[in-house]
């Protein structure tokens, strides 16, 4: 019969106040916030792109003289492309909280040096903010308000 791990078994590393553990955890805490940049970067690319796909093609369409082959295929791209921005953004956003969450967790919470509550930065409101951009412009697209 197996034993159940004790609480000292559980802790997976001993947490030491220094300044390098504190500068460890600043570095690791900046990391993440780089890596949410730059999903952001790629679902800005996606997404931007995607709409320019289906707005060029759409006025294309719409010039006399010219005749598209498949004048749906665009929207489609471009729809795809929207919808894997925001998908990338909503992926991202959930690998960053469970990041920061566990940065922030009980034994490497005295790392951060403040004690109150984690601090929001302003690449997690742009994240939410593309997140949110990217449903609509899918939606619009989706239902022709454009």
């Amino acid at each position: 019969m197996s034993q159940q791990p004790s609480d000292g078994d559980l802790q997976r590393f001993e947490v030491r106040l220094t300044s390098d553990s504190h500068f460890s955890w600043l570095r690791t805490k900046l990391s993440m916030d780089r890596t949410l940049m730059a999903a952001e970067r790629t679902a800005v690319a996606m997404i931007g792109f995607g709409f320019t796909i289906v707005q060029f093609f759409e006025r294309l369409g719409d010039m006399d003289g010219v005749n598209l082959l498949r004048p749906q295929m665009p929207r489609y791209i471009g729809l795809a492309l929207i919808g894997a921005g925001t998908v990338t953004m909503a992926i991202s956003i959930w690998q960053y909280r469970v990041g920061v969450g566990y940065l922030w967790r009980d034994p490497y919470r005295s790392l951060a040096g403040i004690k109150d509550k984690e601090i929001l930065t302003p690449v997690y409101f742009l994240a939410y903010m593309l997140l949110f951009i990217g449903i609509f412009v899918f939606l619009a697209l989706l239902l022709r308000v454009f």
